[in-house]
């Protein structure tokens, strides 16, 4: 009987595989920040490119913690706060800071998720009078943009904003302290992208159906982070915060609980959390309406506790 609960539990425990993750920028395997100093042309190590930032410490630019995280996404040990200001010029006026994947993985062909969750505090706010180019790709055919948009009436915007090809299709205030999770649906050989958001704790919904977009990519040419375009007579020396969690891609059905795929992250890295596993949503998207297939795998306690029955 023992034999037949132990197998249960496996199934269960199975069956709630999501996608493949293709690349994961979760931040689990990093000690400190600093550990992005080990990546360079001649060193093409780890799960990120460092190169776009400004001429300071890692530390002026990049830091991780557990408080920089989506408290919900249980599968990441920490989050990352990303810090542009007057230092972090690149090549340019424009104020940068990014990070790009580090991976030979298909992350540019096929049906794949771009997964992360992004928000900001009260502190050291974005600018509302600034354009900001937020995960973008280097076309430009996808990404989030913040704050004022070049050409736009007006002086400043507080919404965040989902762009296709430069326009609009989705926006919502960016409030301090509200964690916006998103997931980019690139169909690579359609030619379409959609967009998946919540918010806190909520699974993620398809808030965008798929729309005719430009899509393509090197697999190199993501870039997590911010880009800020200068504006005559509205820069200032104010530092930006911004922070984001659960950074992965995917492909197959998507991951649509916030916790991630995988395990939590250890007690070690966050007093606050678990080492049993989270529980994951699927969707799958290749239908035309979409069905969600809810799956909760056995906590490893409960396989531990049915021994009892042996």
């Amino acid at each position: 009987m023992f034999g037949q609960a132990l197998l249960a539990a496996a199934t269960l425990a199975g069956s709630a595989a999501a996608g493949t993750v293709l690349w994961d920028g979760r931040f689990n395997e990093f000690n400190s920040s600093a550990d992005l100093n080990n990546w360079s042309w001649a060193n093409q190590v780890g799960p990120y490119q460092y190169y776009i930032h400004g001429s300071g410490d890692v530390t002026d630019y990049v830091n991780l913690s557990p408080s920089y995280k989506n408290p919900a996404d249980t599968a990441s040990a920490q989050g990352v706060r990303i810090t542009i200001d007057p230092t972090a010029k690149w090549n340019s006026d424009m104020w940068r800071t990014e990070l790009i994947p580090q991976t030979s993985a298909a992350i540019a062909s096929g049906t794949v998720f771009y997964h992360f969750s992004i928000s900001r505090s009260a502190t050291n706010a974005p600018s509302t009078a600034h354009e900001h180019q937020v995960n973008f790709f280097e076309s430009h055919f996808t990404e989030l943009k913040y704050g004022w948009l070049s050409g736009a009436a007006g002086e400043t915007n507080p919404n965040l904003q989902w762009m296709v090809g430069g326009a609009s299709k989705w926006s919502a205030p960016f409030d301090p302290d509200v964690w916006h999770n998103v997931a980019y649906e690139i169909d690579f050989a359609a030619q379409t992208v959609a967009f998946w958001h919540s918010t806190g704790a909520d699974a993620l919904v398809r808030t965008v159906a798929p729309v005719a977009a430009s899509a393509s990519s090197n697999g190199a040419d993501w870039h997590l982070g911010v880009l800020r375009l200068p504006r005559s007579g509205y820069d200032s020396d104010d530092a930006e915060d911004w922070f984001f969690s659960g950074v992965y891609v995917e492909s197959g059905d998507i991951t649509t609980s916030v916790a991630g795929p995988g395990e939590r992250a250890s007690s070690s890295s966050s007093s606050s959390e678990s080492t049993e596993t989270t529980t994951t949503t699927t969707t799958n998207v290749s239908t035309e309406q979409s069905s969600v297939s809810m799956t909760t795998p056995v906590p490893l306690t409960l396989v531990a506790s049915l021994a009892n029955y042996a």
